[in-house]
């Protein structure tokens, strides 16, 4: 019984770490490569992420590069702004395997 608690709180734990896909022509670009770029959790690893996206989407992940995007600094309406701080991974996908980012989970 608790062995299925723990995979549920681990399941949810995966879909909070994998945000959103990054549709960009580089994200595109890249995914002739076998690489999908994600917006993901501040405080998530490259070992959750992978788990996550092998997971979440039932490939085999090989690698994971992150980077933190800056947010800009913005006017709206004469008062200054900024936007948030983005995380972003770019999956490295095993060969062969691919991930349809257009149809969601």
């Amino acid at each position: 019984m608790a062995a299925k608690q723990t995979k549920s709180a681990a399941t949810a734990r995966h879909y909070d770490t994998v945000l959103a896909p990054v549709i960009t022509e580089k994200s595109t670009v890249l995914s002739e490569h076998n690489k999908v770029v994600f917006k993901v959790a501040d405080d998530a690893s490259k070992d959750e992420i992978a788990a996550a996206v092998e997971a979440l989407f039932k490939v085999q992940v090989t690698k994971v590069n992150t980077l933190v995007q800056k947010g800009k600094t913005k006017r709206f309406r004469g008062i200054k702004g900024r936007r948030k701080d983005v995380k972003k991974a770019i999956v490295t996908l095993a060969e062969g395997q691919s991930i349809d980012v257009t149809t969601g989970l």
